[in-house]
């Protein structure tokens, strides 16, 4: 919960920065001046690519917690790492346990089970990038599958 109203705060903070900064660039451009013009027009796209890029974060995480909810109803969220006693997976455990979860990903190409499990693994081994793109995989392989 706390990470949603994070996300909450952070979406309604731009929208009060795109806010203020849009009243700016209308400033700047109705100058006429060349230079103040093409500020207002950084100042309009900058954040415009700010606002993508939260969009792309936000429906990222929706769709990956909806698959994670999915994969728990059918049973197959347990990934059998050993947990600190944080709850944490330990990282050398789950390091160890990549190659079984690659193997059985690439065993299952049109499984988005097999990818989200993968991608779980990586992230529980702290290698961010591969696990999202595994996750990614798993939202596509989702999508097609309906």
């Amino acid at each position: 919960m706390t990470t949603k109203l994070g996300a909450l705060i952070m979406a309604a903070l731009l929208v009060l920065y795109l806010a203020l900064v849009g009243w700016r660039a209308v400033q700047f451009m109705s100058t006429g001046e060349p230079v103040a013009i093409a500020m207002g027009v950084a100042l309009v796209v900058l954040p415009l690519i700010g606002l993508w890029a939260l969009w792309r974060e936000i429906d990222f995480g929706t769709r990956s917690h909806e698959l994670v909810k999915r994969l728990d109803a059918e049973g197959g969220l347990d990934l059998e790492l050993p947990l600190l006693p944080s709850g944490r997976p330990e990282r050398a455990a789950a390091r160890g346990a990549l190659d079984g979860f690659r193997t059985a990903a690439d065993a299952a190409p049109e499984s988005w089970q097999a990818s989200m499990r993968l991608g779980l693994a990586y992230d529980a081994a702290g290698d961010r990038r591969n696990a999202r793109q595994a996750v990614r995989r798993a939202i596509a392989l989702s999508r097609d599958a309906r």
